[in-house]
């Protein structure tokens, strides 16, 4: 019976696997830096140096880091007025939308006049409460179209990801 519990052989553990995977291989490397990069508030930011301290070349972090910071701008530009719509409909999360939608207007008062360029420059500043999200976000509460909207969150991203490499990569270079 203590056999059937406690098996003398270890169990195959498939978690330990995948973290395994992630952390020694390039392409797990990479990938583990992607999904980091996804993330709404570190994005790219957080993104480039979590690849390098995990041992990737700058410039496969920052690509990496650039794929995984667009994958949901798409998504959130297509979707994210309806999800608020959604949420308006219950009392506390849509007080959370309702709250996301005034900062992206707060911010899009400041880009309107810029227009794309305004955009653009919203996205390439790698500071806190900017980015990619922050721009779909603006994007999507003004009602611009995908196609105008896509492109400078695109250059903006790829803006943002030069700065933050180049600042990782100075960094790392002195020590």
């Amino acid at each position: 019976m203590l056999s059937i519990v406690y098996p003398l052989y270890p169990m195959p553990c498939y978690n330990q696997n995948m973290i395994t995977a992630l952390s020694t291989t390039f392409w797990g490397r990479c990938l583990a830096t992607v999904l980091m990069s996804m993330i709404p508030v570190g994005e790219l930011r957080s993104g480039i140096p979590f690849g390098v301290g995990i041992g990737l070349p700058v410039w496969a972090a920052l690509i990496a880091s650039i794929i995984g910071n667009m994958i949901p701008i798409p998504f959130i530009l297509i979707f994210l007025r309806r999800i608020f719509s959604w949420l308006k409909t219950f009392k506390k999360p849509g007080e959370w939308a309702a709250k996301l939608e005034k900062k992206g207007h707060l911010k899009g008062q400041k880009m309107t006049k810029y227009g794309s360029l305004g955009l653009m420059i919203l996205v390439a500043i790698p500071l806190p409460g900017t980015g990619a999200w922050t721009g779909a976000l603006v994007a999507s509460v003004l009602e611009m179209d995908f196609k105008k909207a896509i492109w400078p969150i695109t250059l903006g991203v790829c803006i943002a990801g030069f700065i933050v490499a180049g600042i990782t990569y100075g960094v790392v270079s002195i020590f």
